[in-house]
């Protein structure tokens, strides 16, 4: 039979034993120090100048002073001196403040967790049944493993909701997400409790719709997105312009031109024609003045009113006389105050109203 344990090295009580009580209390000894094992700390290297009795350091690699041969042991202090135990791999050690480490066969290390399959956790504050993951910090980093990162939100059906919602004094300020549908919104608050939909993707389009966007042609609010379809820009600034109830629906600027001219519309209602007419010889004597033959312009668009008229002849001294205009036509004459032999060009327009 040992004199020993087979794990802790106790001292057995031999056959015979004198003093018994002297490896019984030895055996004691040992099982005080190891058994719920207490450290001062590890990795210790100096012993301390006044240790207390009772008192346990895990050794580091390259102690000094009275512990420099006992790299790795455990050093307790016993009846005023140090007594050097071997720790085994698997014993666990504490310090008082709680730092739970293991031995590997080489040094301490921080005891593995198995963190599969939790009810619940909590870093630095309490998880509930609802927070079942709850985190207390300045910041939370989620980072890549070599490549991307996802972060991922799922919902069981279409009406339940998948979001994040962002607080402050643990009421709601805002929440981004699937709420309650499948189409992906942003919400604000003022009070945690009523929410306005500033903006809404629509799943099937990815057009967005909301408070944040005119309602309609006409919504001027301040602080409003513009819609395509409500403001103007390049792909629509020239166009059809068109009208309802005095407000535009249409373009802002509207041309064509054909065998009366051409013809140019703004969203206000205004709406200028212009045309070049070739006159004849300015031969007719009318009083002091020599007058050609007069003719008809029917206007490439009509006014709602009679339109205002102007032009001028080529050429000095040549003007235009106008006829009684109508909102499609008007009579325009050549005149000039001398005969002209040669025919002449006469620039000619009209302003007025298209509405």
């Amino acid at each position: 039979m040992a004199d020993t344990s087979p794990i802790l090295a106790l001292p057995f009580i031999l056959p015979s034993q004198a003093q018994k009580h002297v490896p019984h209390n030895e055996a004691v000894q040992l099982l005080d120090i190891v058994v719920q094992l207490v450290v001062a700390a590890f990795d210790a290297i100096t012993p301390p100048a006044s240790p207390l009795e009772g008192e346990v350091h895990a050794l580091g690699t390259a102690p000094t002073g009275a512990w420099a041969a006992a790299a790795g042991m455990l050093a307790a202090y016993i009846d005023g001196v140090w007594r050097f135990i071997l720790p085994r791999p698997g014993w666990r050690a504490a310090t008082p403040a709680g730092a739970l480490r293991v031995f590997d066969g080489s040094d301490w290390v921080r005891p593995g967790v198995d963190l599969q399959g939790l009810e619940s956790l909590g870093i630095q504050t309490t998880a509930d049944a609802i927070n079942r993951l709850s985190v207390r910090g300045p910041a939370t980093l989620l980072s890549h493993a070599g490549a991307g990162h996802q972060l991922k939100i799922n919902k069981a059906a279409a009406g339940e909701t998948a979001s994040l919602l962002f607080q402050s004094s643990w009421a709601g300020r805002a929440e981004m997400g699937l709420v309650g549908e499948d189409a992906f919104a942003i919400k604000v608050s003022a009070d945690g409790a009523s929410f306005h939909t500033a903006l809404r993707f629509e799943p099937t389009t990815g057009h967005a719709t909301g408070e944040a966007v005119q309602q309609t042609a006409h919504d001027i609010t301040p602080g409003r997105l513009m819609r395509a379809d409500f403001g103007y820009g390049p792909g629509n600034i020239l166009g059809t312009v068109s009208a309802a109830a005095g407000m535009p629906t249409g373009a802002v600027i509207e041309r064509s031109s054909g065998a009366n001219g051409e013809m140019v519309r703004f969203a206000d209602g205004t709406m200028i024609c212009t045309r070049t007419l070739s006159f004849a010889a300015v031969s007719t004597a009318s009083g002091a003045l020599f007058t050609s033959a007069a003719q008809s312009w029917t206007f490439p668009a009509p006014f709602v009113a009679a339109p205002v008229l102007s032009g001028s002849g080529e050429g000095l001294a040549r003007w235009l006389s106008f006829g009684a205009a109508t909102p499609t036509t008007v009579s325009v004459a050549l005149m000039a105050s001398t005969s002209a032999a040669s025919a002449a060009n006469a620039r000619v327009m009209a302003m007025g109203r298209w509405l």
